[in-house]
């Protein structure tokens, strides 16, 4: 009789078949609270229905089984954005067509993967629409949270300074990746757009940032009226905000909001930390982003200038928050399509490294790319990001010891096997990752 492949179990005349893989390895990291030698993780279908010593394991004599020096969580990068573009001068998004950066962008998820990441919070840019096609099995990607556009102030950050303000707004409508909005009703009417596009998170400038051209980081843009018009109908439909902070002024104005989550945070002081401990908001630092323009020299004049002022402070700030007691979650900022062009990406796990140079334990950057990371979500988060039982099978193995040396998870090739929901869309023989299969996710659309 025929055998019909639907999803991840097999139906065989009628009768529900499950698809198990066993993976064994030296090393065991679970994504929160301390590692296990000699660990056995199995995937039964989209699900994780073992992970513990390999003493207590169940007998899986019909599952596929796999070899790792270590088994861990898929890692999540919480700020990045899908924009298909090939340089860090944000003022060309208007000047090439949606369709050919969307095409771009699915070799982004291909590398994304390869990287071992197998959830993003897709902070502004195409990931509302990317969603639906990975999630319809016709792409390969991750799972994709995506905010929609970028809600921003009138000359704020999100804003492209170098073009007259009629031209910003029609591009704003048309390819839906940046919202100015001005006033409390205004900004409550473009987080309902966000919704309407099926947003999982909103996204707001609270300051100045970097790569645009004329504001400055250190400025607060939305006023406090205006960020709570924003949580409160993010609320209303169990979404959160994520707010960009550069400036101490933003950060504190969007705590006072009650946004979910602080990305970058680079002038955060203690009285900030202290802030943001208390009202529960994660920081996401996304170091990588620093280093990577730092280093490249790659971004227009004007934002290397704001960016190198600031590398050093973004450094301390994060110091400051982990030695607070604050939360982390990992977020990069990468948004280039070219996998060996700086901020590009494919080069997610270098945040790792980056974060414990800045003093972060390697335990707790990888709860931070891990475990921690579904709550930058608030309601909408998945269960995901530990090995556990009944947690979603978005796995990864390495062919080292990362706790060694966590430079290793900015170089893809130790990165020997991805399983996303349960299918193994890297190592183990499976097929390139922009040909594999990748079975329907109700959960990332």
């Amino acid at each position: 009789m025929a055998t019909m492949l639907t999803g991840h179990s097999r139906i065989d005349g009628g009768s529900f078949i499950a698809m198990w893989h066993r993976i064994e390895a030296d090393l065991l990291i679970p994504g929160r609270g301390a590692p296990v030698p000699d660990g056995i993780v199995v995937l039964e279908n989209e699900l994780i229905s073992y992970a513990g010593p390999a003493a207590g394991a169940p007998e899986t004599p019909s599952a596929t089984v796999s070899r790792a020096a270590t088994v861990m969580p898929g890692l999540w990068d919480c700020h990045a954005h899908f924009l298909g573009v090939r340089g860090l001068d944000l003022s060309r998004l208007p000047l090439e067509p949606v369709a050919v950066r969307a095409a771009r962008a699915t070799t982004d998820l291909r590398w994304a993967l390869e990287a071992g990441v197998t959830s993003v919070r897709e902070v502004g840019g195409l990931g509302v629409y990317l969603a639906r096609v990975v999630a319809e099995g016709l792409v390969a990607g991750p799972h994709i949270y995506g905010a929609g556009a970028v809600l921003s102030t009138t000359g704020g950050h999100g804003d492209l300074h170098a073009y007259p303000l009629p031209w910003v707004t029609d591009f704003a409508h048309a390819a839906s990746e940046i919202r100015l909005a001005d006033g409390a009703a205004e900004c409550a009417k473009a987080a309902r757009e966000q919704l309407r596009r099926d947003a999982k998170v909103i996204k707001v400038c609270a300051s100045g940032g970097v790569l645009s051209e004329v504001d400055h980081p250190m400025h607060q843009q939305f006023t406090v009226a205006e960020l709570r018009a924003i949580v409160e109908v993010a609320g209303m439909a169990d979404r959160v905000v994520a707010a960009h902070c550069h400036g101490k002024r933003g950060i504190m104005a969007a705590l006072e909001a009650g946004v979910r989550t602080i990305e970058h945070g680079s002038y955060l002081d203690e009285e900030g930390a202290a802030a943001m401990r208390e009202s529960g908001a994660i920081l996401v630092a996304t170091r990588t982003i620093i280093a990577e323009i730092a280093e490249s020299k790659a971004a227009p004049p004007y934002a290397q200038a704001k960016l190198e002022a600031l590398a050093d402070r973004h450094a301390e700030a994060i110091a400051v928050a982990y030695q607070a007691g604050v939360a982390f979650a990992m977020g990069t900022d990468l948004a280039l399509s070219g996998r060996n062009l700086p901020a590009s990406w494919g080069r997610n796990g270098r945040e790792l490294a980056l974060l414990v140079e800045c003093g972060l334990s390697p335990l707790d950057a990888i709860e931070a790319a891990t475990a921690a990371a579904p709550a930058t979500l608030g309601p909408q988060a998945p269960r995901s990001g530990l090995l556990a039982a009944g947690y979603d099978a978005d796995v990864i193995t390495l062919d080292v010891n990362p706790l060694h040396d966590m430079t290793v998870f900015a170089h893809p090739a130790h990165i020997t096997g991805v399983w996303r929901s349960g299918d193994q869309v890297k190592g183990g023989g499976a097929d390139s990752p922009a040909t594999m299969r990748v079975a329907s996710s109700t959960r990332a659309a």
